[in-house]
């Protein structure tokens, strides 16, 4: 499966940053490639930096990542369902929620990175599991209509953004 990007109309404009955010790779390298991006970042990060946040009511690095782990998960149950032509509407998550209940800042990076490379490679297995009508299936979630495909591609570019922010605000 060599997946070029979706068009506009299998997703909600307000995924469009995520998506456009992916320039013209195809979605498996793309998958392939967040891997790597996150392991040079984890890297990088010093364990200390794990609890900081910019300003106030702001989410912290762990927070950040933790999150990202729980939005990869959601996104790919939301593939997997419309991949096998399941027809129910899913419900949204609530994201601030959700950060309250990781306990996110009591985790190491150790943790964190490990969570992640799972993650992403069950991700990776899924999406090569679906062939070109499964990618193409719409199904609705938090109200929207999104393709199978889009989802791959908001995985890959809800990563990069995070990860741009972390840099752009927090380092």
């Amino acid at each position: 499966m060599n997946t070029s990007k979706p068009e506009p109309s299998e997703y909600h404009p307000y995924y469009s940053t995520y998506i456009k955010a992916m320039g013209d790779v195809p979605l498996l390298p793309a998958l392939e490639e967040g891997l790597k991006d996150m392991q040079s970042f984890m890297a990088s990060l010093e364990d200390h930096k794990l609890t900081f946040a910019y300003d106030t009511g702001k989410w912290t690095v762990a927070e950040v990542l933790v999150h990202l782990l729980d939005a990869e998960r959601i996104f790919q149950y939301r593939a997997l369902r419309f991949a096998r032509n399941d027809r129910s509407e899913l419900p949204g998550f609530e994201q601030d929620d959700y950060v309250v209940e990781s306990f996110a800042n009591q985790r190491t990076k150790a943790e964190i990175l490990e969570e992640f490379m799972g993650i992403r490679q069950a991700s990776i297995s899924l999406f090569k599991s679906f062939n070109e009508d499964s990618l193409q299936r719409m199904g609705t979630a938090s109200g929207v209509k999104m393709s199978v495909r889009a989802l791959g591609y908001v995985i890959c570019g809800h990563q990069a953004h995070h990860l741009k922010v972390l840099e752009d605000y927090y380092f």
